[in-house]
């Protein structure tokens, strides 16, 4: 968070207002650029070397991985203030909707690479990989990700304010007042 905050110290005010304002909405796209990343390393890591011929199963091997990174830090960074459901339901609703969203970042590509027919030998390899990287990775994941922003707020986290943010300063301050015997909060 220390990194979020200095860079908004350097904003211009207005900016800064409206960048704290939608700081929920800030968070969750930092978290979507980490996935993104993750997102293209593993697809072309995967697409070049042992997934050459099944471009569609490698973004959505690398989608895969990057929605469980994106568990992680939307639970714990992004939307760690909200909640209203046990853990196990949070969990289970969001990879269901990470789930619909893979599917929903894929069908671009497929419809470049199958119904289009993008693809060598009808098209040059460059063409081939730039249609790819544009309809998958451009146009699949910004659909995916205004789902999933609607989606998160709608159904896996939608109470705000229901899980109390606990400063690192207040569990010290909660351990060396606890009793020891107890770990109960000393009168």
């Amino acid at each position: 968070m220390a990194v979020v905050e200095g860079v908004l110290s350097r904003l211009p005010q207005k900016l800064r207002s409206v960048l704290v304002k939608h700081r929920e909405m800030l968070k969750f796209a930092i978290v979507g650029g980490v996935c993104f990343l993750i997102t293209m390393a593993v697809n072309y890591g995967l697409k070049l070397t042992i997934l050459n011929s099944k471009p569609v199963s490698a973004q959505t091997f690398a989608v895969v991985i990057a929605t469980i990174v994106s568990y992680v830090l939307s639970r714990e960074w992004s939307f760690r203030t909200r909640g209203g459901r046990e853990r196990h339901h949070e969990a289970a609703l969001f990879f269901l909707i990470s789930g619909i969203s893979t599917a929903l970042n894929s069908v671009p590509l497929a419809i470049s690479r199958y119904w289009f027919d993008l693809q060598v030998p009808h098209v040059s390899l460059l063409v081939q990989e730039t249609a790819d990287f544009f309809s998958g990775m451009i146009i699949g994941t910004l659909i995916a990700m205004v789902f999933r922003w609607w989606a998160f707020k709608k159904w896996v986290f939608p109470q705000a304010g229901a899980r109390v943010r606990v400063t690192r300063r207040e569990r010290r301050l909660r351990s060396v007042t606890a009793d020891p015997g107890t770990g109960k909060r000393a009168a």
